[in-house]
């Protein structure tokens, strides 16, 4: 029988200095769950589909956090999408899809989501659209779920790497160091991005704007050059932080707390409430400690794993 299984990894949106125009494809450096079928340990949702009567299921830990009508599901609107696209009929698989991502946190839940099917979707008619073509139509998933356009997601889930969004829809892909890993701590708690999104103002002072244009710049030129002492000047977020920060119990502690445990920065993953860290690779369990523990103070438990960038991008699986 005909079957196919496409991942898509978790991600980080923003990366601090990127407000909607960076983001990270994440690699934990240990399988986060026993390797099975629905994804061999990697961190990120899967999509799979096999020959039989058309529909959807959903599996995987997180599967009661979606919504129960499977035509609310987005892997079933970016089947919607890739149709349209595609411009001839299409019949849909029995698909199911493997939730290992949490819903609502600022890693990338939905892209992954949408990024697997519209991957999957390509592969099982034989590979019709380009990566350009799947990305336009995974920012147009994301934005049923997020209310508003943006690729700082799935750019780099589909793509892999730490990725800049440019204006002519071709994500750039940016060096990273490589001594350099993510510590990521996910808190126990649940934010929308539409009700992260909607603290923010819509419009900023000039001033501010100057100096999120001078950080972003400092930011890429770190990465260019390796200049960790710049990098650690710059790997911080002054356009939305600072209104989104008292949405997360704990978060400026748990920040405080990577700060002081030598992480080069620390910043809301996305809109939170996850949050991550970037700290060299001996330093950055007790930056993930540090945070966790803070997070605990606050009266949340959390989850951390330690990341390195996922350079591969959604794939099909063996």
């Amino acid at each position: 029988m005909r079957r196919l299984r496409a991942y898509a990894p978790a991600s980080i949106g923003n990366v601090a200095a990127g407000f909607d125009i960076l983001g990270a494809a994440l690699a934990p450096l240990e399988p986060p769950a026993p390797a099975d079928s629905s994804g061999g340990g990697l961190w990120g949702d899967v999509v799979e589909l096999a020959e039989g009567p058309p529909g959807l299921r959903v599996e995987g830990p997180y599967a009661h956090r979606l919504p129960p009508e499977p035509e609310e599901n987005l892997v079933l609107r970016a089947f919607g999408l890739f149709r349209a696209a595609l411009g001839r009929e299409v019949v849909l698989p029995a698909v199911t899809l493997h939730k290992r991502l949490p819903v609502k946190s600022g890693l990338g839940s939905s892209s992954a989501s949408a990024v697997a099917a519209l991957v999957a979707f390509n592969a099982w008619e034989g590979e019709p659209l380009g990566r350009a073509a799947l990305l336009e139509l995974a920012g147009r998933t994301e934005e049923l779920a997020a209310g508003a356009p943006h690729l700082d997601n799935v750019a780099p889930s589909l793509l892999g790497g730490l990725r800049l969004v440019t204006d002519d829809g071709a994500p750039r892909a940016l060096p990273f160091p490589d001594g350099l890993l993510f510590a990521v701590v996910h808190p126990d708690l649940e934010l929308a991005t539409a009700a992260a999104r909607a603290v923010l103002p819509r419009q900023v002072p000039l001033a501010d704007a100057v100096c999120f244009a001078q950080n972003l710049a400092g930011f890429v030129h770190a990465l260019d050059r390796g200049d960790l002492g710049l990098l650690r000047r710059c790997l911080r977020d002054p356009l939305a932080e600072p209104f989104r920060a008292g949405l997360v119990p704990g978060f400026r502690e748990a920040q405080r707390a990577a700060l002081a445990a030598g992480a080069l920065g620390c910043s809301l993953s996305g809109a939170g409430p996850a949050t991550f860290a970037v700290a060299e690779a001996e330093l950055a369990a007790g930056v993930a400690s540090g945070m966790q523990e803070a997070f605990a103070a606050a009266g949340a438990t959390s989850t951390a794993r330690l990341c390195r960038l996922d350079l591969q991008g959604a794939r099909i699986l063996p």
